[in-house]
């Protein structure tokens, strides 16, 4: 799978010592430029790879990654790990179609109603069913 986006956040780097010797991983957080922007956080896992992909908050790059997910006491935790990630040149972000204004289909606009119907006033000397 593959996310494009800007670095907003790089947390601390992890590192520690397995059986298969010392490992080192990172997280990073990004967020995509449409209309309702999403966050995703990803992990780096190697040494040599976050050294190789060198990814600075407000850098603009393209995530390709894996989703696995794991159990751990009866519960469920996804792990999204890139295995590449490639900056992408910030003037290309505008050239995708721009979102249509609020109240349009395209180029064709919606008719809006002038007014918002309002329910009709109650009398407080009627009788109604409503228990309050």
């Amino acid at each position: 799978m593959e996310l494009q986006g800007k670095v907003i956040a790089v947390l601390p780097e992890r590192s520690g010592v397995s059986a298969r010797g010392e490992w080192k991983s990172q997280s990073f957080v990004i967020e995509t430029h449409e209309a309702y922007p999403h966050k995703m956080v990803f992990d780096v896992f190697g040494a040599e790879r976050l050294q190789r992909f060198n990814i600075q908050v407000g850098q603009e790059i393209s995530v390709s990654f894996d989703i696995d997910a794991h159990e751990y006491n009866g519960r469920w935790f996804n792990n999204i790990r890139a295995f590449d990630v490639r900056p992408v040149d910030p003037a290309s972000i505008g050239m995708a179609p721009a979102a249509a204004p609020v109240g349009t289909f395209g180029n064709t606009p919606i008719p809006t109603q002038s007014a918002v119907p309002t329910a009709p006033a109650m009398d407080d000397g009627q009788d109604s069913d409503l228990p309050f």
